[in-house]
């Protein structure tokens, strides 16, 4: 899919830490028998970096992975991607040196020469290619990383069962493949939304492991053999995820020993923080209550660092249980946007519509954002016939509890013009599932749209019958195509005005507002920037000063 949504992690504080978890960590196992006991276990959790998320884990099997952030950044701490996008917005290799087209259609990918698996053994274009091909097979079913734009592949990204190889995969030699599409792509679309997303696994380990195994295969949750910084030791996706530094990582041995990435509630990561139980807290990872965000400024063991806003809390419609358009204009001019972003945010964000936010350079502010009128929103049911005694289900993430408390006040608003809904609080992973069934009428996640690259999250989401908002438009798919074919700025910013122009007057998607979430990091920590791109690109050169 290419999304980009929340993070994950582990659970914090000793005094919140359920029973079975409490022997994972030392630094929460309790009183010691001797202070000499003590004092060494105390050492040792000083050694452990703690980064604080809010939603609970998928997989870290880079072949099912949902492409959640938190997924994606807990799994390449282990298996790199081709290529990730900096502080900067700059895409700067990872596992790749460079990706290069001629064409816009078949585009070259080199391996980095020094590329190396903990074994010793090379990274190669063969491991690469046969990644591919297993994100292609019906049997392990990704239904997120839709790679239907690869030749050779069905129109629903797969190859037939049991293929050895793709067509639009060529194996050039060692460090060396192409990749090529059915119709042009742009590179920055490649890079965005493909190689940051492939995470290469070991076809030397796994090249033997039938198709049916690898979808489930416990081996990714303690892998022998990686290419990147960390490898798993232990994993609860409730709770935690327990790395321990890969000593052989070719970029250099991460400089900490150990990490782990912790699953708390939104409210404790201010008590984590304050009380060094977390280390570390990215923007997109974590939806600390926006309450919490001054308590967190003045603390004087962090440094509070805030994100460019980017992540948008998106309302997203199901154009097929609400297909009239009238109802769905009804239901954006019923929510006080600037209200919500004043009242939830303190004001830290905006409010925009569609895909693009005030930091894209495809940004056109021409674009004004519907205002709030409830008058305009009961005449427009009325027009459609809208019957009053109909309920929409409306779900939501658990995890973001700013946004719990936003639906009630959203659903106060919609009752006011005559439109009832039934909250329903879950999961991140229930959320997702949820949304790719299409079995719900309203749901609101978190979803950052880089910047630099909407492309394929707009095809996703827009692509008609099967897409969470099954809505589809012949004008999007026209703006969208052209958006391959230039890399000219004016040119780009003028599709994909079309394109929010289109989204703002048939809604199968409310930006109810963009958020500049906060990061943190404790002062403990050198060469760690929390930012919403680039936080974790250079890991192994952390340090605990």
């Amino acid at each position: 899919m290419m999304k980009k949504f929340k993070l994950s992690g582990k659970r914090i504080l000793c005094l919140f830490l359920v029973a079975a978890m409490s022997a994972v960590f030392a630094g929460c196992s309790g009183t010691a028998n001797s202070s000499a006991g003590s004092s060494a276990a105390s050492a040792a959790d000083k050694q452990i970096v703690n980064i604080g998320v809010t939603d609970t884990l998928g997989s870290l099997n880079p072949l099912t992975i949902d492409a959640t952030e938190i997924n994606k950044y807990a799994t390449a701490m282990m298996f790199l991607p081709l290529v990730e996008l900096n502080s900067k917005m700059e895409f700067e290799s990872a596992l790749a040196d460079s990706i290069t087209t001629k064409d816009n259609k078949t585009f070259t990918i080199n391996i980095s020469k020094n590329a190396t698996w903990s074994d010793g053994k090379p990274v190669t274009a063969d491991d690469v290619a046969f990644t591919i091909l297993r994100l292609c097979s019906p049997i392990i079913a990704n239904a997120t990383i839709s790679l239907s734009t690869l030749a050779g592949t069905g129109d629903d990204g797969f190859v037939a069962k049991g293929a050895t190889s793709v067509s639009g995969i060529k194996v050039v030699d060692d460090k060396t493949l192409t990749f090529t599409t059915k119709q042009p792509m742009a590179l920055t679309t490649f890079e965005n939304s493909y190689a940051r997303y492939i995470m290469t696994v070991p076809k030397s380990v796994l090249g033997s492991v039938s198709e049916d195994s690898l979808a489930k295969d416990e081996w990714f949750n303690s892998p022998s053999v990686v290419d990147g910084p960390y490898i798993a030791t232990s994993v609860d996706v409730n709770h935690y995820i327990s790395y321990k530094a890969n000593d052989k990582y070719w970029k250099g041995a991460p400089k900490i020993a150990k990490m782990n990435i912790k699953i708390v509630t939104a409210s404790q990561i201010y008590a984590g923080l304050q009380s060094g139980e977390i280390d570390f807290v990215q923007q997109t990872m974590a939806a600390t209550p926006q309450e919490d965000y001054a308590s967190i400024e003045k603390l004087g063991n962090v440094k509070a660092t805030y994100g460019d806003p980017v992540t948008t809390q998106s309302l997203f419609l199901n154009t097929k249980t609400i297909p009239d358009a009238r109802v769905r204009q009804a239901i954006q001019y019923a929510i006080d946007r600037q209200l919500l972003l004043k009242n939830l945010l303190n004001g830290k964000g905006e409010v925009d519509e569609g895909f693009l936010t005030s930091v894209s350079p495809y940004y056109d502010k021409s674009l004004t954002p519907t205002a709030y009128d409830p008058e305009k929103a009961k005449s427009l049911l009325k027009e459609a016939g809208w019957d009053s005694s109909k309920t929409l289900t409306f779900y939501v993430n658990s995890g973001d509890t700013t946004f719990v408390n936003g639906s009630s006040v959203i659903k106060e608003e919609l009752a006011q013009v005559g439109i009832k809904v039934d909250i329903r609080t879950v999961d991140l992973a229930t959320l997702m599932s949820t949304a790719s069934s299409q079995k719900f009428d309203l749901l609101a996640v978190q979803y950052t749209y880089a910047p630099v690259d909407p492309y394929l999250d707009i095809k996703w989401l827009l692509g008609g019958s099967g897409s969470w908002t099954n809505f589809g438009s012949s004008e999007i798919d026209s703006a969208l195509a052209k958006t391959q074919e230039t890399s000219d700025i004016s040119e780009l910013k003028k599709q994909y005005l079309t394109i929010d122009t289109s989204v703002q007057k048939n809604v199968p998607m409310i930006n109810t507002y963009v958020i500049r979430s906060l990061g943190a990091v404790n002062n403990r920590l050198k060469n760690a920037t929390p930012s919403v791109f680039g936080s974790f690109t250079n890991i192994q050169n952390w340090e605990i000063q």
